[in-house]
């Protein structure tokens, strides 16, 4: 079984955020959200991708702080969808749970690359 937490979890998350704008389009004939809450939510599995073949250290934690920042971007859309009452309270808490815990794994990584890269200068 793959081990790599981050990589599965922003794997599933990207799956979930696809079906919300599935949702978004076909139900609320939402179309603008919908398509930034994509965007932003499915790119954090990609870069996370990226870094797995990154080239350098620096390059790793570059890939992994644009992931760090798209999964805060998602943040934002899910609560502008809860607020204009897109999607319920219940189903942001899902998300948005999801979403924290994985800028949460996340951080420690950059924190921990960060740190290795500087014990090796």
């Amino acid at each position: 079984m793959d081990k790599n937490i981050i990589r599965n979890k922003s794997f599933d998350f990207a799956l979930k955020i696809v079906k919300l704008s599935q949702f978004l389009s076909s139900e609320k004939k939402e179309f603008v959200l919908s398509k930034q809450v994509l965007r932003s939510g499915t790119s954090v599995g990609a870069m996370v991708r990226e870094a797995e073949h990154a080239e350098t250290k620096k390059d790793f934690i570059h890939k992994m702080a644009i992931a760090q920042k798209e999964i805060n971007e998602t943040i934002y859309w899910l609560e502008l969808l809860k607020e204009t009452d897109y999607i319920t309270e219940e189903k942001f808490k899902k998300l948005n749970d999801d979403a924290v815990e994985i800028i949460k794994i996340i951080t420690a990584i950059l924190r921990t690359a960060k740190s290795n890269l500087n014990k090796n200068r």
